[in-house]
């Protein structure tokens, strides 16, 4: 419908001789202004060499018998208000309920492939916060672009070689030794956190020979990582996400991708030598400095098979690729690009999603750092602490190129003051209605038409109007966020339909039955509303799917969390 307006609004400046307008078409902050705005009679001002009231007035007449549209108005300075008509309305209704879980779907990606990479942890201790909102993140944009029409390959990277590997290995010697009553100190730089000490314990407790020596140090490395990379994707899975495919960057040494990196961009006229290491000229592609590529003692930095790794993405057929990274990885976009640019890979591949850190908080304190993992708060903390549907809802409603303060208070109010909780609540109200009205709620896969009573042109009341027009655009604020990487985009529209959908519930309710009195007496208003019920907690689902939260049919207020919880304030709090 916004499109129809606007290329009426086209050919009709056309008229009027102004060719190729260009103006903003808007939803007014205020429903008494109409479904739609538009500013083009002030950006047509200065062309027309006319005051923008009398071009708006003009285009208001050339406009009245726009189909769908039950009036132009012109308001203030010169702008257009669209009201749209009930007819217009109620069609978008039937198609939710006809659409139903694939209501606010489309085809914008075509079926082309692309990859989304995100978490990409080092398997050397359990997962952090940060982590959890780059899970949080990478998940939605993937289902997001899902449900846009793309085929996503979800990919976790992970470092399983390196010197952070050997430090793991020393680091769980270490605990070994201790724990057969050696003294061995964990080396500098190694992990302090208790889990090396469950590490240590669990690799003892396989020893069938006490007096054997201790295994390799290979061996604890190898031992190390499988326990860490099994407890993160536990975790993972305990968050709902999942991944096609978890890609190691040893399989880079092992199939010789590193190597011929090497060769392919000594090769290309930009490689040189310098104090004894091999470098590459960066810089002709934009980046601060030339980066090495081989070190004097003929290692490879960490630059190396960060480009093998998206050459291999390349050859595997992915020309699109979301790279969802903390903002601690800024400095490698530059160059990892450089790098690809000089194999003859296009400018900007791959593309980047960076977020901030994570901080919680409980009563304006920052919470005490998890004794478990040494140094931070894990995400599994977090969870046993909120749950999963607002652990993620609040890792995703802020931009993520904003530091996040968790905000336990918060989390864990079980009121409409929790955003996450006010979505949800708004879903299961409608539930309870549709219960009421003796219709369960549609199955997920299944169409729901509109009752043939239902004459929709009778949801003239301004809150049904405005939410009605509202759930029509769900499929444009989803394409909106899948097109800017951003589920905050779709956490603020859900929020509001929840907000819009409380509104229109509570706005008749004299009566002492207001379940009732919002459904009406008047069996053909009664059908009318029923259809926006229907309407209304089918996009109220299906947004929250695309976040990867639950959609309740009925909710209950649990006890807050004991005082004893796993996430306490500091001492003195």
């Amino acid at each position: 419908m916004e499109e129809r307006i606007a290329q009426a609004i086209r050919v009709a400046a056309e008229a009027m001789g102004a060719d190729g307008a260009s103006f903003r078409m808007e939803r007014p902050k205020d429903p008494a202004h109409g479904d739609w705005s538009s500013n083009v009679a002030l950006a047509l001002a200065s062309r027309l060499r006319r005051p923008p009231r009398q071009i708006a007035e003009e285009l208001a007449q050339r406009l009245g018998a726009l189909e769908g549209v039950d009036s132009v108005e012109v308001a203030g300075p010169g702008f257009l208000n669209f009201r749209l008509g009930a007819g217009e309305v109620g069609g978008a209704l039937r198609r939710i309920l006809r659409e139903n879980d694939r209501y606010g779907r489309a085809d914008e990606g075509r079926g082309r492939r692309i990859m989304v990479e995100f978490v990409s942890a080092n398997p050397t201790g359990p997962l952090h916060l940060g982590h959890g909102r780059q899970a949080a993140l990478g998940d939605a944009i993937a289902n997001l672009l899902e449900w846009t029409g793309w085929d996503v390959h979800r990919e976790f990277y992970f470092n399983d070689a390196g010197r952070q590997m050997d430090r793991l290995a020393e680091s769980v010697r270490a605990r070994f030794v201790q724990a057969q009553g050696g003294d061995e100190p964990v080396p500098e730089g190694g992990y302090l956190g208790d889990y090396v000490t469950e590490i240590a314990q669990a690799l003892l407790a396989e020893r069938t020979d006490p007096a054997a020596a201790p295994p390799s140090l290979d061996a604890m490395r190898l031992f190390a990582v499988d326990r860490l990379r099994k407890e993160q994707e536990a975790d993972l899975e305990a968050f709902r996400v999942r991944f096609d495919e978890f890609y190691p960057e040893t399989r880079l040494y092992d199939d010789g991708r590193v190597d011929a990196t090497i060769r392919a961009l000594d090769a290309t006229g930009l490689a040189y030598r310098a104090d004894g290491a091999l470098w590459l000229r960066t810089t002709r592609f934009g980046d601060q400095k030339d980066r090495v590529m081989v070190k004097r003692d003929g290692s490879p930095t960490y630059f190396l098979p960060d480009v093998a790794y998206h050459m291999s993405k390349w050859e595997r057929g992915f020309r699109h690729v979301v790279n969802v990274q903390g903002s601690d990885h800024h400095s490698t976009v530059d160059r990892v690009r450089a790098g690809l640019q000089a194999l003859g890979r296009p400018e900007g591949y791959p593309e980047y999603v960076l977020h901030q850190m994570v901080t919680v908080e409980r009563g304006g304190e920052e919470v005490r750092f998890s004794k478990r993992a040494g140094s931070y708060t894990t995400l599994a903390d977090l969870v046993a602490e909120t749950g999963v549907d607002v652990a993620r809802y609040f890792f995703l409603m802020r931009r993520p190129e904003a530091h996040l303060t968790f905000d336990l208070d918060v989390a864990l109010d079980q009121s409409d003051q929790n955003p996450v909780y006010k979505v949800q609540y708004a879903h299961a109200r409608l539930c309870r209605l549709e219960r009421l009205a003796d219709a369960s709620p549609a199955d997920a896969d299944a169409t729901a038409e509109a009752d043939p009573a239902a004459d929709l042109s009778r949801l003239t009341a301004p809150p049904e109007h405005e939410l009605a027009a509202h759930l029509t655009e769900f499929p444009a604020f989803l394409a909106r966020a899948a097109a800017q990487r951003a589920p905050q985009v779709l956490c603020g529209y859900l929020e509001k339909t929840a907000g819009l959908a409380n509104s229109w519930y509570q706005a008749g309710h004299p009566s002492r039955r207001p379940d009732l009195a919002a459904l009406s007496d008047d069996p053909v208003l009664r059908a009318a509303r029923m259809t926006l019920v229907r309407a209304a907690r089918i996009v109220l689902r299906n947004g929250l799917a695309v976040l990867g939260v639950s959609a309740p049919n009925e909710m209950r207020r649990e006890p807050s969390a004991p005082a004893g919880s796993r996430l306490a304030a500091p001492e003195g709090a």
